[in-house]
């Protein structure tokens, strides 16, 4: 079971959901950056579980502890490794689920890929309690490219049929602050509003809504990346699908630019302030696989939480015939508005790999 990324800068993601610890080794940083611990957990906090009605109830402190590559905040050259420690888990919630595979989650694939006695207790390895430790990863790569003026941030765009404002053509690095010191990180408070009653709804009704994030790394020079199969958006999608729910990713128009014309998709070149820009983005920034300058604009789309309250219908593997599933414990009636952070943290790493390599 391999969940490793990155070329120059590698990350190796380890743990399950009720098992000690979860964690990563992050190799490749040089030796004698700063990274702010602080800071570094107040981002981990945006995606800690337990915050809000509208997250699960499962309560995790989720500070990181470093066992390796670091030293009185400063890295030391070594591989980095930080672990989370796992202290709210309810096994029992999942003892029946060994029998009965959960409708859209890993448990009858797991088991036909690692056998019977994969653990997936709380979904194991494939658990969305694997994104804390990409939000290490992801945290530290978000301080050290801020150094080098690229700043990455992301909102909720939409949950189920609510939508926000999408990003302006520049963002902020401010703009970036004040949506993630919210709540519900949007940029239209209105539309956060209805997008909350379309989670309690859902929640009232013992089921789940899925949702899109709009993200963004501003910053970026032109002429970063590679044609073809390691293009910048080849990386991040790449990426990014590791990430559990994401079910699809798409670059600046995206799917829209095939309902459009060449004349209206197309980005025109302008001159502004001594620099060649384009006067809109329907590119995402990004063109022939390598930056133009412009920001990289991303938008994911997560699935609903596949654990809901309503009876389902599945099958006992035992039995070989159909059966009915309730599922017990605690879970995010959306998870979108949790994965955040998390599609922050994968993008800015990924970018900082790219980087690291000069291309």
């Amino acid at each position: 079971m391999s969940s490793e990324t990155g070329h120059k800068l590698k990350i190796s993601v380890f743990g399950q959901s009720h098992g000690r610890a979860i964690g990563l080794v992050m190799d490749g940083l040089p030796a004698g950056v700063t990274i702010d611990g602080e800071e570094l957990y107040r981002f981990m906090c945006r995606r800690k579980p337990g915050t809000s009605r509208l997250s699960t109830q499962r309560r995790e402190d989720d500070r990181p502890v470093f066992l390796s590559g670091l030293v009185d905040g400063v890295t030391a050259g070594s591989p980095l490794c930080a672990v989370i420690e796992n202290t709210d888990q309810r096994s029992g919630d999942y003892a029946n689920l060994t029998d009965l595979p959960r409708p859209s989650h890993a448990d009858y694939t797991a088991r036909m890929r690692y056998g019977e006695a994969v653990d997936m207790r709380g979904s194991g390895h494939f658990s969305g309690r694997l994104t804390a430790p990409l939000c290490i990863a992801g945290g530290i790569a978000k301080q050290i490219l801020a150094e080098k003026g690229i700043f990455v941030g992301a909102h909720l765009l939409s949950i189920e049929n609510e939508r926000d404002e999408p990003f302006p053509l520049w963002p902020s690095r401010e703009l970036f602050e004040a949506v993630a010191a919210k709540s519900l990180p949007v940029l239209d408070d209105g539309a956060g509003a209805r997008m909350a009653a379309a989670v309690e709804a859902a929640r009232s009704e013992a089921d789940s809504v899925g949702g899109v994030i709009e993200c963004a790394a501003v910053g970026l020079p032109a002429g970063v990346g590679s044609p073809m199969f390691d293009g910048i958006e080849n990386r991040l999608a790449a990426a990014l699908f590791g990430v559990p729910a994401v079910k699809g990713v798409e670059f600046g128009a995206g799917f829209a630019a095939a309902k459009m014309r060449g004349s209206e998709h197309n980005d025109p070149y302008v001159i502004e302030d001594g620099k060649i820009r384009t006067a809109k983005n329907d590119a995402g920034g990004i063109v022939g696989g390598i930056t133009t300058g412009m920001p990289v604009v991303l938008r994911c789309a997560m699935k609903p939480t596949p654990s809901i309250g309503r009876k389902q219908r599945t099958v006992s593997v035992s039995r070989m015939e159909p059966a009915e599933l309730e599922i017990k414990g605690r879970h995010d009636p959306c998870v979108a508005i949790r994965a955040v952070p998390v599609i922050e943290a994968v993008t800015a790493f990924t970018i900082l790999d790219i980087l690291m390599e000069g291309k």
